[in-house]
């Protein structure tokens, strides 16, 4: 058994067909996990939708309303960036249930995973990029509101910026966000995190881990959240569609075992959500998620005897 629970639906799959963006990935990571033996069918759990009430600790409830009536404006269908459906509505909700419940067996694990999430250019009345709700930001305020933590980090490595993220927690001094990704790639504002670092294109694998070490290190021991939600975004890989980085597999699997036993050492329990992922070939997409996955495996297991969740929520 592993020692933190996979969280994972076949809802996850938003139904876009042929688009950029690979829901199919989900699936494919559950697959590949469960075949390599690292997960047995008793990890895998399975979320529950979130509420709308979830949702609008969040975001505007114009914007609930018009997401699950499917009256979104010509505009706003757009800045989403894909095609709607009652598939892909749902799909959303699940993916937010899924990181609030990996968020609440993080506070009891040490680490919570959810084989999905991550949608961070979702803003409180409008989606952008891919993403409609910003499901790390719904688990945040709901542990905030049942008093289950007071603060939180945002360690957000997809290789675009975490707009919605920055927007959201704007001048909110209990949320801490940080964001690395290239700078010249989507979107073209950046609303600024509490720290920014912009790369410039074709950067690899050292000097993107020792500023994002060097930075993370400085953040966590300064701020000292009670929780990390790490957004693990996989398109800084050399061979994706929609980035301009050079990483290699090998040094985003050293990307997250970096920021996990940062958080590890220093007892912060830590949510994984995974964001993008758009691999030429999408089983690179699916190998890097994967690894992700053993990164994380991989620090509890190495530090269990040292972890002290920080609470509980009932």
């Amino acid at each position: 058994m592993l020692p933190f629970r996979l969280i994972y639906h076949d809802g996850y799959d938003l139904n876009l067909g042929s688009h950029v963006f690979p829901c199919k990935k989900y699936r494919m990571i559950h697959d590949r996990l469960l075949a390599e033996k690292f997960a047995e069918p008793g990890d895998i759990q399975i979320p529950e939708a979130a509420t709308d009430e979830d949702l609008m600790l969040v975001h505007d409830p114009g914007w609930v309303t018009r997401l699950k009536s499917g009256t979104l404006s010509y505009l706003e269908l757009m800045k989403l960036e894909i095609p709607y459906s009652r598939r892909m509505i749902e799909g959303f909700w699940l993916a937010a249930g899924g990181t609030m419940l990996a968020a609440k067996n993080a506070l009891r694990d040490g680490i919570g995973f959810n084989i999905g999430g991550g949608f961070h250019h979702a803003f409180p009345g409008h989606g952008e990029g891919f993403c409609a709700i910003h499901d790390v930001a719904v688990a945040i305020r709901w542990l905030q509101r049942a008093g289950a933590i007071r603060t939180a980090m945002v360690v957000d490595v997809d290789v675009h910026h975490g707009n919605g993220t920055a927007g959201i927690f704007a001048g909110d001094t209990g949320v801490f966000t940080l964001s690395i990704h290239q700078w010249n790639n989507y979107p073209s504002e950046k609303p600024p995190s509490t720290v920014d670092i912009h790369l410039p294109d074709g950067v690899e694998d050292a000097e993107y881990l020792d500023k994002l070490g060097a930075a993370v290190k400085v953040s966590m021991d300064g701020f000292q959240p009670d929780l990390l939600m790490y957004v693990a975004g996989a398109d800084p890989y050399c061979q994706d569609q929609l980035g301009g980085l050079n990483l290699t597999l090998e040094g985003l699997k050293e990307r997250d075992l970096l920021v996990l036993a940062m958080a590890r050492q220093r007892k912060i329990p830590a949510v994984v959500t995974l964001a993008g992922g758009y691999a030429i070939d999408v089983n690179d997409t699916v190998t890097i998620h994967a690894n992700t996955a053993k990164a994380a495996a991989e620090v509890l297991r190495s530090a269990h005897h040292t972890a002290s969740p920080v609470s509980s929520l009932h």
